[in-house]
């Protein structure tokens, strides 16, 4: 089969962690007879330099032809200015709104060969495996008015948090629709005892629950949340939340399994179902880590992970992402680990040897 790819590197070490993405998935069609025809494009601070916006309409015209979209971050102290017109996190913002990719899933799972590589006591992270799922274009980073101004007291700035019915309704959907996959058990995240937004988004909730009477449905405030992540982080299955509140508490959740670099994302536009083909937009939850760019030092196990999840979702390719996942848990037993997990006894590798080796134990795979 072939498979086009719309490939946007990024920033910082968007491009090293691409190469090794790249050799993963060139093995992978190796392996198993696929062709993946992949078309690269600019997004965030190199596209702002090179094409004078953070994405092009050429590159998203690209993306929304493509069967679907990996990334690996943007952004840096180059173009962190306040002030700035254009920034590299609006490319970001509008492949999802120009692609309506409005469910962001994002898996934390904690590796038994990671426990340790956490600030948490083991027994508390030991059996995390949760799916948070994040509404992305909708709520603050996206409702208006959002504007700075100045007045006869000074300055004042607003953004708003606004939330439709449907909007609510179809990413709650997507929570139910992945918890009768798992362990059947729903926790919507809100801040409905001081937000409106919030208390539609309750209301719709228990709405849609009336189609899942075999889930379970649990309501808790976001700062309740926060809280029980880090104190019994398995009492989650799936965590259904609105777009900032979903953003904070997956970076939380990132110190569950050891480090950022080995969690991965799916951003989709659609429900997913079995059998069914998504459009959809992958990549790694951590940032562009400028101060450890070209220095053989990223983690690219998370990036690697997000292409299980887009064989899954976008490809159809359920046990090409089974051995993604598989060879990613082996190449942990063997005891292989770049900088941000390592742990005394383990075998350090860097960015480029750990693409090498998960790349031939894929060839290798049965």
């Amino acid at each position: 089969m072939k498979y086009k790819l719309a490939v946007l590197p990024g920033d910082g070490v968007g491009p090293e962690l691409m190469n090794e993405e790249v050799k993963v998935l060139e093995a992978l069609g190796k392996r198993f007879g696929h062709v993946f025809d992949l078309k690269y494009g600019l997004i965030g601070g190199i596209a702002i330099d090179k094409e004078g916006t953070a994405l092009s309409e050429d590159t998203l015209d690209m993306c929304r032809q493509s069967d679907a979209v990996t990334m690996i971050a943007v952004g840096g102290p180059k173009w962190d200015n306040p002030q700035a017109k254009v920034r590299p996190e609006d490319g970001l913002l509008a492949l999802r709104k120009g692609l309506g990719l409005f469910a962001n899933i994002r898996p934390v799972f904690t590796y038994e060969e990671l426990v340790d590589a956490t600030p948490l006591k083991t027994n508390i992270v030991r059996g995390t495996d949760m799916i948070v799922i994040r509404e992305l274009t909708g709520g603050l980073y996206f409702g208006r008015p959002k504007r700075q101004w100045t007045t006869t007291r000074g300055r004042r700035a607003v953004d708003s948090m606004s939330y439709s019915e449907q909007e609510i309704e179809r990413i709650v959907r997507v929570g139910f629709e992945l918890a009768g996959k798992r362990r059947k058990k729903v926790t919507s995240v809100d801040k409905a005892n001081v937000l409106q937004s919030s208390r539609l988004w309750r209301q719709v909730t228990a709405e849609v629950a009336r189609d899942y009477p075999d889930i379970a449905l649990d309501n808790m405030l976001v700062d309740t949340c926060a809280m029980r992540l880090i104190q019994k982080p398995t009492y989650f299955d799936v965590i259904v939340t609105e777009n900032t509140f979903g953003d904070i508490l997956t970076d939380e959740a990132s110190v569950l399994a050891g480090s950022m670099g080995m969690l991965p994302s799916a951003s989709l536009a659609g429900v997913p179902s079995e059998g069914k083909k998504i459009l959809g937009f992958y990549e790694p939850i951590h940032g562009s880590a400028p101060d450890i760019a070209g220095q053989n030092k990223a983690n690219p196990i998370a990036s690697v992970l997000s292409l299980a999840m887009m064989c899954r979702y976008s490809l159809g390719l359920s046990q090409e992402g089974k051995v993604i996942e598989d060879v990613v848990s082996a190449v942990l037993k063997e005891g292989y680990r770049t900088p941000d997990v390592m742990s005394e006894g383990k075998i350090p590798v860097g960015t480029k040897e750990m693409g090498d080796i998960l790349a031939k134990k894929i060839m290798e795979s049965k």
